[in-house]
């Protein structure tokens, strides 16, 4: 893979994007990553759509075909709901004219919390990125598509899984990586990291749900695996997301069963 490459060049004359050869996915060479899809819908919504006051509260983006990644994307969205507290957005993508993706984006304004303790989970005591040895096999980030810190378990571990997430390439080329796109970029990572068992990786996800109470301060996000259970081929996965400040939020996917599992999927 070109150091460094983007994930898709921006045609700023007919608004659409251009997948680059380092978006394609694990199931299928000439299809897109569920990470890059999920992330240019955050862009795009955030780009039409944010603000400072408003944090991107919950996204869920809804993926029903694999876009090809020889076929230039369009994005579109529209605005359903803009309140003095709550601001609503769904978006589309669209490749080669046809829907293969949609997002919904509940955006809420930021006010002070509301009186009085709440209980919540302790923050967890995983080391800081800076103090983990970086991983010798690239292939834990998908030869370059991510880096991680590995800070307990593996992929397909049974047993408790933690690691560090960092972003190593711009979504689309001249723009960095907001944290908003950042942490939405990683969001599908909840799928393998959840779902892969000792065989491989036997489910595809058909969606990602993203819930924020604040953007990251960091560029590490954390993952641990907090759920995993499938009836019938049909399976979900959570992870709770950290920064290296403490919770940001979760993320949580749908899954169906495959016929064949991959095992193109970062080893132990």
């Amino acid at each position: 893979m070109t150091k460094n490459q983007p994930f898709f060049t921006h045609d700023r004359v007919n608004d659409s994007f251009m997948p680059t050869p380092v978006a394609n996915g694990a199931w299928d060479p000439n299809s897109l990553h569920g990470r890059v899809v999920v992330g240019l819908l955050a862009h795009v919504i955030e780009q039409r759509h944010g603000s400072d006051d408003f944090v991107p509260a919950r996204l869920t983006v809804d993926m029903f075909r694999l876009p090809n990644i020889t076929t230039p994307i369009e994005v579109t969205t529209r605005l359903i709901r803009d309140g003095m507290r709550i601001r609503v957005v769904e978006a589309e993508f669209i490749s080669g004219g046809t829907r293969m993706a949609r997002a919904s984006c509940q955006l809420l304004r930021k006010t002070e919390n509301a009186p009085g303790n709440v209980w919540s989970p302790p923050n967890w005591d995983a080391p800081k990125p800076s103090d983990i040895p970086k991983p010798t096999d690239p292939r834990l980030g998908m030869n370059g598509k991510w880096t991680t810190r590995p800070i307990v378990g593996h992929m397909g571990a049974l047993g408790p899984r933690r690691l560090w997430m960092s972003e190593v390439r711009e979504l689309v080329e001249g723009v960095p990586m907001s944290p908003f796109v950042h942490v939405a970029t990683g969001a599908d990572f909840a799928s393998p990291f959840a779902n892969a068992g000792d065989q491989g990786l036997g489910y595809i996800n058909s969606d990602v749900t993203l819930h924020l109470h604040r953007l990251p301060v960091t560029p590490w996000v954390g993952f641990e695996v907090v759920n995993h259970h499938a009836t019938d081929g049909i399976a979900i996965g959570e992870c709770w997301l950290y920064d290296e400040q403490g919770p940001i939020g979760t993320s949580t996917v749908a899954a169906l069963a495959q016929r064949k599992p991959t095992t193109n999927v970062p080893p132990p």
